[in-house]
């Protein structure tokens, strides 16, 4: 799909705008949505949050734009850094991208993404959702980082596998068709 830097930034930012508001969307309202309600006595999630003054993060409370701003620019960071460059290459250990159906090699690409991905970003919101007001201990991180790690990866495996991956190449297919059509239309020629 993207071609040089400039459409591989434009791909991973649409892919961490996507896909940073589902992870929150999903750790407050699916994950702890029933829990921050009961702490609360409140009869919605939001009314919960708001009720506590925002989202526990970096041993205090953020509003939710301030948690999506902070863990957008971590993931766009990791994703242009570690994500993209490294699943690339993982998946083209497996597969031959000159010989490999299409489809095949961009299910590869974005499995590796997520095998990539969901353990780094679990880590970093290990770090950022630690209970800090208990103290700091080494096994508690690890074990909130193992915890994260098995909510997350089936929910990122299934959502950019069948949702937000199909969503951002149809978004990217738009916006670079008239890119595409000549690279298209160079390979007719050659």
């Amino acid at each position: 799909m993207p071609r040089n830097q400039f459409q591989r930034m434009v791909f991973a930012f649409l892919t961490v705008v996507v896909t940073v508001h589902a992870y929150v969307f999903y750790s407050l309202y699916v994950v702890n949505g029933q829990t921050l309600m009961t702490i609360n006595g409140k009869t919605s999630v939001l009314e919960a949050i708001n009720a506590q003054g925002g989202v526990y993060m970096f041993g205090r409370y953020l509003p939710i734009w301030a948690v999506v701003l902070i863990e957008f620019a971590c993931a766009y960071t990791l994703e242009v850094l570690v994500g993209s460059p490294s699943s690339f290459k993982l998946a083209s250990k497996v597969f031959n991208p000159r010989k490999t159906n299409p489809v095949l090699f961009e299910t590869a690409i974005i499995c590796a993404t997520v095998g990539i991905m969901c353990p780094a970003m679990s880590f970093l919101a290990a770090i950022m959702y630690y209970p800090y007001y208990m103290g700091f201990d080494m096994f508690t991180l690890l074990a909130n980082w193992l915890k994260l790690v098995c909510f997350n990866f089936p929910f990122a495996f299934f959502t950019q596998l069948f949702f937000i991956q199909p969503l951002i190449r149809t978004v990217f297919k738009t916006l670079f068709a008239k890119d595409i059509k000549a690279r298209e239309e160079e390979q007719k020629i050659a």
